[in-house]
């Protein structure tokens, strides 16, 4: 049997570079499945455009794969601990997550499109409970000077979202807005506390 050529070392002795990625891809999934949030943010920084463009050559459009993109990083965060590397390559697991996400959606799409929204099914919610984030610990001085650096229609909503368990409709019924509106604000006051967390 022949070794795969991301297998193969360099001829100094040392590891080749592709062996070396996946090595530290592995090691940051399996920290953030010991609820590293640090590894976490790493793993984000190393896969995500990637996972991005999985989610947006099924979805088609840019803002939705944004958003299932989102919901594919809540998922990882959830799931990682049951990431297995004898099993499965880091990009092939974090992809397959991608993938099915984005389908999800697009099944989505297609029920919407085709039942009439008087005779639609409730929808469910999807929005994370506090206790299935990477936000869960609103006592990080990191984290509270970022959220204090957010418009406050944008921090309340983060906050009341991820740390009290409040769904994003229940959000937007309380501020009498539409339901795309919040998501949007979460969506952008994430965005901008994601950079002050990684500046």
């Amino acid at each position: 049997m022949t070794n795969h050529p991301l297998d193969a070392e360099a001829p100094s002795g040392t590891p080749a570079p592709e062996t070396a990625a996946r090595a530290r891809l592995v090691g940051v999934l399996v920290r953030t499945g010991e609820e590293d949030r640090a590894s976490f943010r790493e793993l984000y920084a190393l896969t995500s455009a990637k996972l991005f463009g999985v989610c947006y050559r099924i979805c088609g459009e840019r803002q939705a794969a944004e958003d299932v993109l989102h919901d594919v990083y809540l998922t990882i965060w959830r799931r990682a601990g049951a990431y297995d590397p004898l099993r499965a390559s880091p990009i092939t697991w974090l992809a397959t997550i991608a993938r099915n996400r984005a389908i999800d959606w697009q099944r989505a799409q297609k029920i919407r499109r085709a039942t009439p929204i008087e005779d639609a099914p409730p929808m469910i919610d999807t929005a994370p409970l506090a206790s299935e984030t990477m936000l869960q610990d609103e006592a990080s001085e990191l984290l509270h000077g970022c959220l204090q650096g957010l418009e406050a229609r944008q921090r309340d909503a983060i906050r009341t979202a991820f740390f009290d368990g409040v769904t994003y409709a229940e959000l937007a019924e309380r501020q009498s807005i539409p339901l795309g509106t919040m998501k949007s604000w979460v969506r952008r006051g994430l965005a901008k506390l994601k950079e002050c967390l990684e500046g």
